[in-house]
């Protein structure tokens, strides 16, 4: 299912890039706002291609049990940064899309190694709580059968031995 999601966003961007740069060719050459307008494509398209990357980071580690809080609040900043840019790129102000495309990158530069810093600590969490619960129930059901084996060995010679008092 998510990599269906995937595709469809991946197909959705770049329809979406190419109708923002269908008009780029003006009458037989390219001039420089043409050459703005692409460049502001392109740097749109990757942050696009970054947060998709990001938010995979994110659902792995949400899939092992981090606390994505933080990791979320950086990813919405991004996402919000790169609504602005696409806005700025349709109201025809290049440079200021380039410039919020550029910021959207820049709070996701490390995004995928702090997630994976939170996915690997919420995966050994995972696994010793896996070995707490599984070595304390051990511990305890060994406990429970040595008591139990004390308390027979105590009450049979207790009363084999009021039996040889009472012959």
């Amino acid at each position: 299912m998510r990599d269906c999601l995937f595709v469809v966003f991946a197909v959705l961007s770049v329809f979406s890039l190419l109708g923002l740069v269908s008009g780029i060719f003006v009458e037989g050459g390219w001039n420089a706002l043409a050459s703005i307008e692409l460049e502001a494509g392109a740097v749109i398209a990757e942050a696009e291609e970054k947060i998709v990357i990001c938010y995979r980071a994110v659902s792995d580690a949400d899939r092992v049990g981090a606390n994505i809080t933080g990791l979320l609040v950086v990813l919405n900043e991004a996402g919000d940064l790169l609504s602005r840019a696409k806005l700025a790129y349709k109201l025809g102000d290049f440079d200021y899309a380039v410039s919020l495309a550029l910021q959207s990158q820049e709070r996701l530069s490390s995004f995928v190694d702090e997630a994976d810093v939170l996915r690997g600590a919420a995966m050994q969490a995972r696994y010793w709580d896996f070995m707490v619960n599984v070595v304390g129930s051990i511990m305890g059901a060994v406990a429970v059968v040595c008591g139990g084996f004390v308390a027979w060995i105590v009450l049979k010679r207790r009363h084999s031995q009021a039996g040889s008092v009472g012959l």
